[in-house]
């Protein structure tokens, strides 16, 4: 059984005009109004126990600084192999 070259670019035509229609039918992926919300301070933070160092207090931007600073010496590695 053979087909003719006609019907093949048919079929190939269908194929591609089904797939090019489907491409366009993605819906916009915007956030709303009412989902959106404003980015906050980093010192705000969280208040949940499991993400918040011992002496950090919410809101106080020195105390999020300075945990920040000892943080990050704890990952400096001259720091630690000495």
């Amino acid at each position: 059984m053979r087909r003719s070259p006609q019907r093949c670019l048919a079929l190939l035509g269908a194929v591609l005009l089904t797939a090019g229609l489907a491409a366009c039918a993605d819906k916009p992926q915007t956030a709303s109004g009412a989902s959106k919300k404003g980015d906050s301070k980093p010192w705000d933070g969280s208040t949940e126990a499991g993400y918040t160092a011992p002496d950090w207090k919410q809101g106080d931007r020195a105390s999020w600084e300075q945990q920040l600073r000892a943080r990050n010496q704890q990952q400096n590695e001259y720091t630690r192999s000495r």
